[in-house]
């Protein structure tokens, strides 16, 4: 696993602001290599990647966050899950003409839902319009338009590296007057504009935020590791065709000529059961059931 892979915190030490860098090496390369995109849909999808794991950054929960966007232009879909211990996965589909290189050439009239999947508690979701010329530039919108704290994002990707940058205000600690707080984030917030893409694809941490604030007290914590893990199994293939019941499942392998593949969109691999499969599956799940009685 590639030292590049992970997610760092930094804090300013005198102002209710905090901040995230995500560096995706490795597990971007990994996603990538599942499919054959257009070089526009890697960047697309890299900047969607880095997007999904600053946002789990900003959550305190254990279990997944889902970012789905779709699209009737020529890149209908992009999807990103992230787990709580930053395991990624994503996907995309294009056009096969595809022209364009701007969010809004590749995905107009584009929607993101934003699912937070706990493993206790409520399902919850959002919807954002992705409007911009950016996947940043629409996030950092949808932000200022919320009730929630105010967050700038910067997101850049190149089919090698892709990489994210998040500032988002505080509650209210440090500075309690509201128009420090104010003059504060305006501050720190033009500053961190005058990033350029270049230095947030090839700097290290420490440099880039020197870079940017040189003159603020900035802390920075230790980095924690982001991976590709697809989460497909041959359990969960074989759960969904115990699902369909013995009689239906005989049926579907008649209709499939004897085999039914069951096939992993997010990492292509391919589970296939046949007579002997299917039957050893139902078997198994008869003697569990007796062994419950």
């Amino acid at each position: 696993m590639s030292v590049e892979d992970s997610s760092q915190r930094f804090l300013f030490e005198h102002a209710d602001v905090r901040g995230e860098l995500v560096s995706l090496d490795q597990s971007y390369r990994e996603v990538l290599a599942k499919h054959d995109y257009p070089e526009p849909v890697q960047a697309l999808l890299g900047e969607m990647l880095a997007a999904a794991v600053l946002l789990s950054t900003t959550l305190k929960f254990d279990g997944l966050l889902v970012l789905q966007a779709r699209s009737p232009g020529p890149v209908s879909l992009l999807m990103v899950e992230c787990s709580s211990d930053q395991r990624v996965r994503a996907i995309a589909r294009h056009a096969d003409d595809l022209q364009g290189n701007t969010l809004a050439e590749l995905m107009p009239e584009a929607v993101m839902a934003m699912t937070i999947d706990p493993d206790n508690g409520q399902r919850y979701q959002g919807i954002v319009a992705l409007e911009g010329e950016s996947l940043a530039a629409a996030l950092t919108a949808y932000f200022d338009t919320s009730e929630q704290l105010p967050t700038l994002f910067r997101l850049q990707a190149d089919g090698r590296r892709a990489r994210g940058f998040l500032l988002q205000a505080l509650p209210a600690d440090r500075q309690k007057d509201p128009e420090q707080r104010a003059a504060t984030w305006e501050h720190l917030s033009i500053l961190a504009n005058t990033l350029s893409a270049e230095e947030l694809l090839s700097l290290d941490n420490q440099t880039l935020l020197f870079r940017l604030f040189h003159e603020e007290e900035v802390r920075l914590f230790e980095p924690r590791t982001v991976c590709f893990e697809c989460s497909c199994s041959a359990e969960r293939s074989a759960n969904a065709l115990v699902s369909l019941g013995h009689e239906d499942a005989l049926s579907l392998l008649q209709e499939r000529g004897g085999e039914i593949e069951i096939d992993c969109q997010f990492c292509n691999t391919r589970y296939r059961y046949g007579e002997n499969e299917l039957d050893e599956l139902f078997s198994n799940l008869k003697e569990q059931a007796k062994k419950m009685h």
